[in-house]
């Protein structure tokens, strides 16, 4: 068994362990506040603004067509893998890691994968064995609209050239502060609207344009694109605040519980101390009897 001392030293670590667990908790749980309200704020114009863009993209020919709603043969694949800077969050950054890696094996297994990282824990772990192109930990530090524009036009750019035929984002999207669903969304090209076999033989909303249909999906799918890329940049924000706060909740508990249990230790070394003693004075006394 420990002395006395090393439980005293032991006691007073996970002490200040605890301490520090409850103080990162009480940060997430102020930031995570902040970062719902502004996911939650945002989720329903970005999806009303994805479904009036891929209705307007399915009404149009071929030859008018959006050329980021161009369908082709895939062969080179850019996988956008959404983490954060920081860990102590749980399984929030390699749940991204692990699902990026899945989708590459398994969905385009026979076909050129290139990944970039947003955020630098999924850069730290790709770049290991893997083709990183670009890694972006730069935007969290003033994450607005604008800076995530640049890479979504970066994006938007390289399928457009032909560099890649399909772009996925991968990220945590956020449900509650015990809960992150990780999402696999399709990019580029842009997906055709789902329609229910109940609702196929619906005709499709006749919309009135003005200037022109080709004009209005030529401006609104750029704007829309990096909508959604900044959504998903949004979601996993707030995802990542409410995966620490959790992680460090239950980080906080367990320092508690092994505190109380060294306690209980302490306590049960310092009475089969002090009852060694007592025994050693009673047989000291009894020999000086004899």
């Amino acid at each position: 068994m420990a002395n006395l001392k090393e439980i005293r030293s032991r006691i007073n670590s996970v002490g200040s362990t605890m301490q520090i667990t409850s103080a990162m908790k009480m940060v997430s749980a102020a930031k995570l506040k902040k970062a719902q309200d502004a996911i939650t704020a945002m989720r329903p114009y970005a999806d009303k603004l994805t479904e009036l863009l891929q209705n307007l993209s399915a009404t149009l020919d071929a030859d008018s067509g959006s050329k980021f709603s161009e369908q082709r043969q895939v062969n080179k694949v850019l996988i956008v893998a959404i983490t954060s800077n920081r860990g102590l969050a749980g399984a929030f950054n390699s749940n991204i890691v692990k699902e990026a890696k899945r989708t590459a094996a398994s969905s385009f297994a026979d076909k050129q994968v290139d990944y970039l990282t947003i955020g630098k824990k999924a850069n730290d772990i790709l770049k290991k064995n893997q083709t990183v192109i670009l890694n972006n930990n730069q935007i969290f530090d003033d994450l607005t609209f604008d800076a995530v524009s640049e890479v979504a036009e970066l994006l938007m750019q390289k399928f457009e050239d032909g560099e890649y035929d399909k772009i996925v984002l991968i990220y945590n999207k956020f449900k509650n502060a015990a809960t992150q669903i990780v999402m696999n969304e399709q990019f580029l090209p842009i997906l055709p609207p789902k329609v229910d076999e109940a609702e196929a033989e619906k005709a499709t909303p006749n919309y009135i344009f003005e200037p022109n249909k080709e004009d209005i999906v030529s401006e609104l799918i750029p704007k829309s694109l990096k909508t959604q890329l900044f959504k998903a940049i949004r979601d996993s924000v707030a995802s990542e605040h409410g995966a620490r706060m959790t992680a460090m909740h239950k980080a906080t508990d367990n320092a508690k519980e092994l505190r109380d249990d060294l306690k209980l230790q302490y306590n049960k070394a310092r009475q089969a101390s002090i009852t060694n003693e007592i025994l050693e004075i009673v047989g000291g006394a009894e020999a000086l009897a004899g």
